[in-house]
């Protein structure tokens, strides 16, 4: 027996029709709905629609036309010098690109130990995979190896232990993006969550701490604590005392970004109805846990959309680290212009480097819509 609403079977007519009330549901005509009628509708629903739809049309034909001819039809990939791309070709010089790759991506890292760094990028990918899939097997014994990830990295990258030890002023080109990026964003989270939660204390000192903190971070921008960073923090350490330049850089990227990240979590937690604290007071919850089982988890997931584009923003800012004198991937492209043998190639830099960063965003974008859907935020 089926329950629910009765289907009617349709009578058909002897000359074939179908008597009224029985006719079969069918889709609406392609005139009123779908891509023909939004394209109808929206491109050419006027003279000027129309006019303005083939005149885009032209332009990003021609600049398609362009792009692709110099970029690859017309492109030189192989040679040793700006001269050898331009007797091959008058598109983009690609070899230039290819000839500095291991500069771009190790910078000034030691050859022999550069096996560390593929090793370390390596582990990366298996600290994060337990991070982005919940639903992976044995998921609680592979984040405790992320929590510990940064240790081991550090002792790959540094040395020391077995290891030969590779000063940090070696660091560079993409390398030094990702580990500066990586470390900002594994850091930032929950030390914002601390302070956005600090900023919400019944205790005056907590609050007032966790305000002046947050208040100072987004009132400085990131390019002067860094100069902070590099020169100044120096006089406040015993004299003699070697402070290194590059966990000084991680530290201020990381109190940044701990700013920014703060208030959005804050905007997360505002969003709570108070029903929910209610709630888990009534079931005798503690303050911390009830932040940990019922209130930080809704939370953490209204806020995903600014905590990405946190997380974005910062790995973006990496670049910053060129103005005190650390060669990132885009200061390695910029000092390798001064080769009298590439000069005149900056456009190959910056698209090179445009296409790095814009695959590596739009690439945690994807996650953070994939991960939205998956949680059904906002519903």
């Amino acid at each position: 027996m089926t329950l629910g609403k009765e289907e009617k079977t349709p009578a058909v007519t002897e000359d074939g029709g179908y008597l009224p009330g029985t006719h079969p549901d069918l889709p609406p005509p392609s005139s009123v709905h779908g891509p023909v009628h939004w394209i109808k509708v929206n491109l050419f629903g006027s003279v000027v629609d129309t006019a303005l739809t083939l005149l885009a049309v032209y332009f990003l034909y021609s600049a398609l036309t362009f792009l692709v001819g110099w970029m690859f039809i017309n492109a030189a990939f192989t040679g040793e010098s700006r001269n050898d791309c331009r007797a091959v070709a008058d598109g983009a010089c690609w070899a230039f690109i290819g000839n500095r790759l291991s500069l771009f991506i190790y910078g000034f890292y030691p050859e022999p130990e550069r096996w560390r760094v593929d090793l370390s990028f390596v582990l990366l990918i298996l600290a994060i995979v337990p991070v982005l899939y919940e639903d992976m097997p044995q998921r609680g014994k592979a984040l405790t190896y992320s929590c510990l990830y940064p240790l081991i990295a550090a002792w790959l990258l540094v040395g020391g232990f077995g290891l030969e030890k590779v000063s940090t002023d070696q660091f560079g080109g993409l390398m030094l993006n990702v580990v500066i990026g990586v470390t900002g964003i594994a850091f930032s989270l929950p030390i914002g969550i601390v302070l956005a939660l600090g900023r919400q204390s019944q205790l005056p000192i907590v609050r007032i701490l966790c305000v002046s903190f947050i208040e100072i971070i987004r009132g400085v921008p990131l390019i002067t604590l860094l100069f902070v960073a590099a020169v100044m923090l120096s006089y406040f350490v015993p004299p003699g005392t070697n402070f290194d330049l590059l966990v000084r850089m991680l530290i201020m990227v990381t109190l940044f970004a701990s700013g920014y990240m703060a208030e959005v979590i804050r905007g997360g937690l505002q969003a709570i109805p108070n029903g929910q604290y209610e709630a888990a007071d009534a079931m005798g919850l503690k303050y911390w846990q009830s932040m940990r089982l019922v209130v930080l988890p809704q939370a953490l997931k209204i806020s995903i959309p600014g905590i990405v584009n946190t997380f974005i923003a910062l790995y973006k800012d990496t670049t910053l680290v060129i103005v005190i004198g650390r060669l990132d991937i885009l200061g390695i492209g910029n000092s390798s212009l001064a080769d009298t043998k590439w000069q005149g190639l900056s456009t190959e830099v910056y698209i090179f480097v445009a296409l790095f960063f814009f695959f590596s965003c739009f690439s945690m974008s994807r996650y953070s819509l994939w991960l939205e859907k998956k949680l059904h935020t906002g519903h």
